[in-house]
């Protein structure tokens, strides 16, 4: 594991937020000339650098809204830093919006057939593993079934399925470890076993900090957009344990949202 398969040079990324608040047509006229006061600048990744070597399963932990899902979708180029530098190598698959292109008019077979072609498969490549994704996915009694029809969870099954059949060099996971009952949980959990025996890259996102300390080689803890700590998983778990307390949404049951 010598190679980076990933690199964040000095990357930072900001969205425009949208503020509009009316309270006469004297406002409204005067917003009409004033467009730059409706909108605020969210910094959500501020100055972060860090590498992930080829064949390493990397975990991000923090609370909801520091970048974590962004972080992702700058590496699989949904979105464009601002500025610095974001590095690949070799092809990725991100397992972020499961389900995206998804047309719930069509039956489970189609659906995967059309799913596989957006993750790059040929339809002949893709007709040819429906069988096997279906029963990956459990859901062989419903492959000519319109999808509108399925619950979330099988939706997220089905998206999830299809997914894993590409052999991509990196991996991007997004907490989908938590789609389905505990039998596909596990399921899914050998799935990834077996990229890591393929020396494939995997950057995984997740709520359970027990599976960040058990599943990752490294860890990042990104707080208020920048890197507040990487190292060992059970360092970083630490780390973020002790800054948790001084968020102003966490409570104390021990409910941990990260």
């Amino acid at each position: 594991m010598d190679a980076n398969a990933i690199e964040f040079e000095n990357v930072t990324k900001s969205f425009r937020i949208h503020h509009e608040k009316i309270n006469s047509v004297f406002e409204h006229v005067s917003n009409i000339f004033n467009r730059q006061n409706q909108f605020e600048r969210l910094t959500v990744l501020n100055n972060v650098s860090f590498t992930v070597k080829q064949g390493e399963m990397f975990g991000i932990i923090g609370r909801n809204g520091v970048g974590k899902t962004t972080l992702l979708r700058l590496i699989a180029n949904i979105f464009r830093a601002d500025k610095g530098i974001v590095r690949t190598s070799g092809s990725i698959i991100p397992l972020i919006q499961l389900g995206a292109g998804f047309e719930p008019d069509l039956t489970t077979r189609d659906n995967i057939i059309l799913y596989g072609v957006i993750l790059g498969f040929s339809r002949k490549e893709i007709t040819e593993k429906v069988e096997d994704i279906l029963k990956f996915a459990e859901l062989e009694k419903f492959a000519d079934i319109k999808i509108k029809n399925f619950s979330s969870g099988m939706y997220s099954r089905l998206a999830f399925s299809t997914a894993i059949q590409v052999d991509p060099d990196i991996l991007l996971v997004d907490e989908v470890l938590a789609v389905g009952d505990e039998s596909f949980k596990q399921k899914s959990l050998e799935a990834f076993m077996s990229f890591r025996k393929k020396v494939r890259t995997i950057l995984y996102v997740s709520h359970s900090l027990e599976s960040i300390k058990e599943l990752c080689d490294r860890a990042l803890l990104l707080h208020e957009g920048r890197i507040q700590s990487i190292g060992p998983p059970a360092a970083v778990v630490d780390a973020y344990m002790k800054i948790l307390p001084s968020y102003p949404d966490h409570k104390k049951t021990g409910v941990m949202r990260l």
